[in-house]
């Protein structure tokens, strides 16, 4: 497999490489194997956040109450309450 990458993608993998002491290719992998691991996790809690509100086992929420709720706390934090 191929993979494409800008020119300035490609210059900051080299100077990793030259630094780290590690092939650009070993770089690339375990970058890439992280990612999709990251990924994978990220598809699976939305997967099952998807269920728990679809089965009712928990309750939607108003998002610009969230937003409000969260910006209020931040507030109580950068006061010192």
């Amino acid at each position: 497999m191929e993979v494409h990458v800008t020119p300035e993608t490609a210059k900051k993998l080299n100077d990793l490489a030259t630094t780290s002491g590690r092939a650009p290719e070993e770089i690339v992998e375990v970058a890439l194997a992280g990612y999709l691991e990251e990924m994978a996790l990220a598809r699976e809690t939305l997967d099952s956040r998807y269920d728990d509100l679809k089965s009712s086992r928990v309750k939607p929420i108003d998002g610009e109450e969230a937003f409000r709720k969260l910006r209020e706390k931040s507030e109580r934090r950068r006061s010192g309450g």
